[in-house]
């Protein structure tokens, strides 16, 4: 695609999902990801509240320097991370990485430590 000017340019989709929510009783808006906003809703639905309360009480208990956006992507997290259990790791598969990058389609090198490159720096 050409600019104004006739220069190439790339066009850049966000994949954010900007909603208006009330928290605290102020509208505010809200820039997440599809999933994200999906797992609010999850969440709103189990605990029998409006995300619009889940917003509320992640704003009041969140650092003063967080985001919001931040602090609920973190407090998502650790929702579904206290829910889960060893139980429900072995049926989804967890506990082998081949099984994964097979799940994400992913060629079986990809993602392979190399042997050459592994030295003190590697992560483990």
């Amino acid at each position: 695609m050409r600019d104004l000017t006739g220069h190439e340019t790339e066009i850049y989709k966000t994949t954010l999902i900007s909603k208006n929510i009330t928290v605290s009783r102020r509208r505010t808006s809200v820039r997440l990801e599809p999933e994200m906003w999906l797992a609010l809703r999850d969440i709103a639905r189990r605990e029998k509240c409006s995300i619009h309360d889940i917003c509320s009480l992640v704003s009041v208990r969140k650092n003063a320097r967080t985001s919001l956006t931040a602090a609920i992507r973190v407090f998502l997290m650790l929702y579904f991370r206290a829910a889960s259990t060893e139980e429900g790791h072995r049926k989804s598969g967890h506990g082998n990485f081949e099984f994964m990058k097979r799940r994400a389609r992913l060629a079986a090198e990809v993602l392979s430590p190399d042997k050459k490159n592994a030295g003190p720096s590697s992560v483990q």
